[in-house]
């Protein structure tokens, strides 16, 4: 019978020094590797109905889980306004680097999947810490504000970002608007992945809906052609949504994260505890 058998456990550290300074907020559990690690969307929470699935097969498994919310996010500190892809992607390799023993797998929703895309450049580039031994990126923005968000905007927007700082546009997840700042379109740039090939080292799973009204299905068909030719998987949800949260996504979510932990075995990553 299967039983959770390490209870989710709360933590914070410190991010960034001086004024850039914010408390980032966590929840890991201890289990077998390779860990299981969410990275969530933008202004999304690590508190959402795929985290909790997700948190919910670790502990059904025994598998090592970690979650947590980015600066400006859920219960970490800072400010939303002050978030860029960067300063997330610090957030992010500071609590895998604190809360994450031994390999792991990232699976990143949205957004996060941009940030799992400059996770794995980062330890390439670096050859040190925790080594990621898969993917599972959900409904993959990487490059969004670039190639999704970009071509859309109205001159009335350009204006309105050059002189404000800032959009603020009506979200369909929230009753209040969603920001969108200069910083963060110019921080974009400098963190861009779908410019040249993308050494992931690791196989990659993809989900895609093909209704989803925010990230085209043709996005993520257009992120494989700049990964491996070999290890990536596209399932394409002939009508999921960019939430991927009904039961059956959910189900399909859970059997591709299996499918990468067994593969990481298969590897070479003894399913040691961590």
């Amino acid at each position: 019978m299967l039983m959770d058998i390490a209870p989710e456990r709360p933590g914070s550290l410190v991010v960034g020094s001086g004024e850039a300074a914010r408390r980032i907020a966590y929840k890991r559990r201890d289990g077998e590797a390779p860990a299981l690690v969410w990275l969530g969307g933008f202004r999304s929470d690590m508190r959402g109905t795929k985290a909790e699935h997700l948190s919910g097969l670790a502990g059904e498994k025994g598998l090592a889980f970690c979650r947590f919310d980015y600066s400006g996010h859920g219960e970490s500190g800072g400010r939303f306004e002050d978030g860029t892809i960067s300063r997330w992607v610090e957030d992010a390799a500071a609590v895998i680097a604190e809360a994450v023993d031994g390999p792991a797998i990232l699976v990143g929703s949205s957004m996060g999947a941009w940030i799992a895309l400059r996770l794995v450049q980062q330890a390439r580039a670096v050859r040190g810490g925790t080594e990621i031994v898969g993917l599972l990126l959900l409904a993959p923005a990487p490059d969004f504000t670039r190639r999704l968000m970009e071509p859309k905007l109205t001159v009335a927007q350009r204006r309105e970002l050059a002189e404000k700082g800032f959009l603020a546009e009506p979200s369909a997840y929230s009753d209040e608007p969603t920001i969108y700042t200069r910083a963060l379109f110019e921080d974009g740039v400098a963190n861009l992945v779908m410019d040249g090939p993308i050494e992931t080292g690791c196989p990659v799973t993809i989900i895609q809906g093909m209704a989803d009204p925010d990230v085209p299905f043709e996005h993520a068909l257009g992120l494989v052609s700049h990964l491996p030719s070999d290890g990536v998987v596209v399932t394409l949800v002939r009508d999921g949504d960019h939430r991927l949260s009904r039961p059956r996504d959910l189900q399909l979510i859970e059997r591709a994260a299996l499918d990468l932990v067994t593969a990481a075995r298969d590897a070479g990553h003894p399913p040691s505890t961590v």
